[in-house]
Parts: structure tokens; C-alpha cells; sequence
């Protein structure tokens, strides 16, 4: 039987490999999920094992189809699944305060490019961050291209959207944690300040940096130095290079 369009059209997506098994080992809600035709190699095979553990309806299709529902390198494999499931701000503190740890938060101001926004993800969820905090204008949200640029971490990252990133940095403030701003006219050098102790990371887009009122409401900002004659970093890089500095100084405690 033929399948329409509209039997998937009304869900979320995922794709590629990493993206769908870590779902699927998450044991979240997954309802279907569309193979490449043909033979069967490396993950995909595990891929369908879990499937088949969890009772999720699977269908061989063409590439073509796969193609269109993805526009991007599927990797044989896509699934539909319910929508993101977003946090609250309280949430991110909450899941610190279970695991008995300093609270270790990440702010993004205006990643609007999905594949940034899922590169950080990945390199958050590895450098042990509690949650993303994102403005709900002007960035990113998280989708299929997201979950698969993060390597499938977005299934374990709490991510929570913000009206006004300046209210989220208050209430963070409230909870006891500092806030350290990158910003490349900063005085001070990102492994020159101390990043011990409940903190929130801020990153700013490539283009623009941070926002004015929120690089004021910051408690402190740093600059990443740069040598060579390009003088900015992607903020996937940047964001990277502020999370292991944290983990880093955290080690030497």
C-alpha cells in the first residue's frame, strides 16, 4: 500500500544514525521510522534491533523519498517524533541540584544557524552542562537538522526558551550563579578568570556578539585572544573552547 504524505507530515523528524539510536535508547515516544532500501550495514542494524525492542513500525522506502523528506544527508534513516520537548528555566536548576552538582548553564544570544545551535548542543551535553537557555526570537529552535548535527545529544540536553534573555540571566542570578559573557573588547582573557563555582556561559552570534543589555547584565565578560588575522571564532568553537575551560578549572578544585 502506497503511503501518503500526510502519514508523516503532521510529526517532527529526525535523521541520521547517531540522531535516531540515541532516541531510540532514550526510550522516548518514536512513531515510525522510514529505511533506505537495500542492504542493511554497521548501525542501521542496531538501529533496527531497538526498534524492533520497542515495537516501533518500520518501512523500507527509496532514497528519493528519504530526500524529500529531508533535504540533508539522512543517512538511510529517518524517524518521526513528537516535538521538541522544551524545559523551563527552573528545570535546568532542578536537574543540577538532583545530580548533587554546581549548577553549570549555557546562554545563547542569536545562533541562528541550526548547525551552530546543534554543535553546541553536542559540545555541551559531552562538557557536562545542565541546560541551554535560548531567546525564542531571533535563534535557532531545535529541529531535524539540529538533532542531527548534535550527534543525537539533544535527546539528553534540557533546553529551555527564554521571552527575554535578560529575565532568564535574573533569575539565574537569584539561584546564586554568575554570569560571564564573551566579548572579543573584553580586558580579560577567558583562562584568566575564574570560572569555579555555579556559573552560566553567555555566547553571543558571530555577527553581532551579545546584545548591549545583555553583555551589561553580565557579571563579568572575557575575550578568547586571537593570533592570526581572522578575528573571530565560529560560536560553535567558541562556545567549546569557554565549556572545557569550566571543566578544566573545575578539575583543579
Amino acid at each position: 500500500m502506497q503511503e501518503k504524505r500526510n502519514d508523516y507530515e503532521y510529526n517532527d523528524i529526525i535523521y541520521g544514525r547517531n540522531a535516531v539510536l540515541e532516541w531510540l535508547k532514550s526510550g522516548k515516544d518514536m512513531n515510525k521510522i522510514w529505511l533506505e532500501r537495500g542492504e542493511k550495514h554497521g548501525s542501521i542494524k542496531e538501529i533496527i534491533a531497538k526498534a524492533r525492542e520497542a515495537r516501533v513500525v518500520m518501512v523500507e522506502v527509496e532514497k528519493a523519498k528519504l530526500d524529500d523528506l529531508t533535504k540533508e544527508n539522512h543517512q538511510g534513516v529517518v524517524a518521526a517524533v513528537p516535538p521538541f520537548d522544551y524545559c523551563e528555566i527552573e528545570d535546568i536548576l532542578d536537574f543540577a541540584k538532583e545530580k548533587n552538582e554546581t549548577p553549570f548553564v549555557l546562554l545563547l544570544d542569536g545562533i541562528e544557524d541550526p548547525h551552530n545551535l546543534g554543535a553546541i548542543i553536542r559540545t555541551a551535553e559531552t562538557a557536562g552542562v545542565h541546560g541551554i537557555i535560548l531567546p525564542k526570537r531571533r535563534c535557532a529552535s531545535v529541529n531535524s537538522t539540529v538533532s542531527k548535527v548534535s550527534a543525537g545529544a539533544t535527546t539528553y540536553m534540557k533546553v529551555a526558551r527564554s521571552n527575554n534573555l535578560n529575565d532568564a540571566i535574573c533569575i539565574l542570578k537569584k539561584s546564586g550563579l554568575w554570569i560571564v559573557g564573551t566579548d572579543g573588547e573584553a580586558k580579560i582573557d577567558y583562562d584568566d578568570q575564574d570560572l569555579t563555582g555555579p556559573i552560566a556561559i553567555v555566547i553571543g552570534s558571530e555577527g553581532f556578539g551579545m546584545s548591549k543589555l545583555v553583555k551589561e547584565n553580565c557579571d563579568f565578560l572575557v575575550k578568547i585572544p586571537m593570533k592570526g588575522r581572522i578575528t573571530s571564532l565560529n560560536a560553535s568553537v567558541a562556545a567549546g573552547v569557554m565549556l572545557y575551560e569550566v571543566v578544566k578549572q573545575n578539575k583543579k578544585k
